[in-house]
């Protein structure tokens, strides 16, 4: 009986483990607000990004904002490596991250340990 028992809470755990790791996930997309030919869009960094998508107009200066909530090391910091940009993020401030998406495409940006993701669409 016992030994049932381990193998059955060993499976649930392995199941659990592949579910956590493997299964797809939705990530949230959101287009940037385009005012007077400037467009803008906010990140809240906490856990990772949300949103994990951002989608710019091409040809168009955008101000991509990152507002770090989480207190972990590992989110200190983004890369946006396609643009040779990298910023600190002090935990509860906004860091505005400017761009000229003069080039159709995606583009990601990354914490500083490269554990966490998010990606920039340019149309």
């Amino acid at each position: 009986m016992t030994k049932l028992l381990v193998l059955l809470i060993g499976i649930i755990l392995i199941l659990f483990i592949l579910w956590w790791f493997f299964a797809p996930r939705t990530e949230s997309e959101v287009v940037a607000k385009n005012e007077n030919n400037q467009q803008s869009v906010t990140i809240e960094v906490n856990g990772g990004y949300k949103p994990g998508k951002v989608v710019l107009k091409k040809g168009v200066p955008a101000t991509i904002n990152f507002n770090r909530k989480d207190a972990s090391s590992c989110l200190d910091s983004v890369v946006l490596s396609d643009f040779g940009i990298e910023k600190d993020l002090p935990l509860n401030e906004t860091v505005s991250v400017n761009l000229n998406p003069d080039k159709a495409g995606e583009y990601g940006f990354a914490c500083g340990m490269n554990m966490f993701h998010g990606k920039i669409i340019v149309k």
